[in-house]
């Protein structure tokens, strides 16, 4: 991957210039330890984000039996967060990208220590589906904004790698906290399943007063014209969130994927993010040409971002996607093994996959030296590689071995494809991104890690379900070894697909 080499126009000159200068002013006056602390409190909004999906997933059980839910509707309590996150990651980038990016780092950090407390006075399945949804608001504006301040304020490359290698360990560190202290807090305190929530909004709080004393006052960029592209910001979140949707829900449809509303609705997301595509590559025409009217604003997203560097920036994103496909598959239905077919108590089933999280933060470590020396993609590779192993590992697991056999190696490698991806596309993307298109990059990565999930876990879902109808069918049983296997089956396509888009 090299640097983009597409010509700028004076416009976007006198951007970069100006962005250099007020940065490098800064960087002349800022020390060591107010720079440290400004990572610290851009990895903490990582920790505070992955904390939260992962908190969830061991809380619901105890969740609903306390607040009689059936569990039918448990899955929008898991999705409303990251469904609202979604929706609003690029409209975020691109406020943080026009009106600086501590203010909407501050106001996310803010918002979801508000409203991750308010779910805790929850009593039923509709207040905490709202108070869930309006939590990924936070996170929607946190994350874009993190990126463009780690962007700003690290410009060496030494500096940037450090940066955002810790920034992407803070996604493992996370998960840990919400899977196992999370888990151990709805265990074992009085509280219950408010517990972990009362961590999360604790994070959030010492993430906002780190980000108000560590992190400058903004620095808007000079565009003369600001103004929101409003129709863009309609047609991508509609688009995203009609996909997301069908992605989420289309397994437990009363017809499953032949069910009328998930075909249309399926149908109706895709069209809405074509019109995006096609209305942002025109109102970029229209800007670039200096032809705009008062009824086209700049583009939310620039298209030609996507065709920079010879389109490795497209590729970047895609191998993004697959990685997290990949990834959270492979979670996913290890932890589904562990508990309904080998029969593991839920804090068995977090010992086991503890391997997995501490392997996460270690290889953010490696990444910081290896980045100066290897080519990120083969770094990628190299990630993508290993959590396809771990994939087939699960694949061709006997239930019989012990755990050191399969479950331990596949732990340790499975990780080290989102650790590699996540934090060599960061840095990548934010080196040949413009100065004013940096929160846009994090907010399209986070949008690609979203989308990622409920893909990944959405296919190979419905893989498991084919080959059980098929084994109820022939054999009268219910989920066998079989469909597991499958699902990962699944999960190892996802990751050779990854490897495959690296070497196009």
């Amino acid at each position: 991957m090299g640097a983009d080499s597409e010509p700028q126009n004076q416009n976007s000159a006198v951007e970069l210039a100006a962005s250099e200068s007020s940065s490098g002013t800064l960087a002349g006056r800022r020390s060591v330890i107010k720079s440290t602390l400004i990572g610290i409190a851009c990895t903490m909004a990582q920790i505070v984000n992955s904390t939260n999906t992962s908190a969830i997933s061991v809380t619901l059980p105890t969740l609903a039996k306390e607040l009689n839910i059936p569990e039918i509707k448990l899955n929008w309590i898991a999705s409303a967060g990251p469904l609202v996150t979604g929706c609003f990651l690029i409209m975020f980038g691109r406020i943080c990208d026009l009106y600086g990016r501590k203010k909407p780092f501050i106001f996310g950090s803010l918002w979801m220590a508000v409203f991750t407390l308010a779910v805790t006075f929850a009593t039923n399945d509709i207040t905490m589906d709202i108070l869930r949804g309006l939590q990924g608001l936070g996170r929607a504006a946190m994350m874009p904004a993190a990126v463009g301040i780690l962007s700003d304020t690290f410009k060496s490359p030494q500096a940037r790698r450090k940066a955002f290698t810790a920034f992407s360990a803070g996604q493992p560190v996370g998960t840990a906290l919400g899977t196992v202290v999370g888990g151990a807090m709805t265990q074992l305190t009085k509280q219950s399943w408010r517990s972990p929530f009362y961590l999360i909004a604790g994070l959030s709080l010492a993430t906002l007063v780190l980000g108000l004393y560590a992190i400058e006052e903004d620095f808007p960029a000079i565009e003369m014209d600001r103004r929101i592209d409003w129709i863009g910001l309609v047609l991508i979140s509609a688009g995203l969130l009609l996909v997301v949707f069908v992605l989420s829900q289309g397994e437990t449809a009363p017809e499953q994927w032949k069910t009328p509303y998930i075909i249309a609705l399926l149908f109706v997301g895709i069209g809405f993010l074509v019109a995006f595509f096609f209305w942002q590559r025109y109102l970029e025409g229209k800007y670039d040409t200096k032809t705009s009217s008062p009824w086209c604003s700049p583009p939310l997203m620039r298209v030609s971002l996507w065709t920079r560097a010879g389109g490795r920036v497209a590729v970047t994103f895609i191998i993004t996607l697959l990685t997290w496909c990949a990834l959270y598959s492979w979670l996913y239905w290890a932890q589904l093994y562990y508990q309904s077919y080998i029969g593991l108590a839920p804090l068995v089933t977090v010992i086991r996959l503890l391997p997995a999280y501490i392997t996460g933060v270690i290889y953010n470590v490696i990444l910081t030296i290896l980045m100066s020396r290897v080519p990120f993609a083969l770094l990628m590779v190299s990630g993508n590689v290993l959590t396809a192993v771990a994939s087939l590992l699960f694949a061709v697991i006997n239930p019989k071995a012990v755990y050191w056999a399969f479950g331990f190696p596949a732990a340790v490698l499975a990780p080290a494809g989102g650790g590699f991806a996540y934090a060599c596309s960061m840095i990548y993307l934010t080196k040949v991104a413009r100065p004013h298109e940096q929160s846009m990059v994090g907010a399209v990565v986070q949008t690609m890690t979203q989308l990622g999930t409920s893909l990944g876990v959405t296919v190979s879902t419905v893989i498991f379900d084919q080959v059980t109808r098929h084994q109820t069918t022939v054999k009268g049983t219910s989920p066998g070894l079989d469909s597991y296997k499958a699902a990962q089956w699944t999960t190892l396509t996802f990751a050779a697909l990854g490897m495959y888009s690296y070497l196009l």
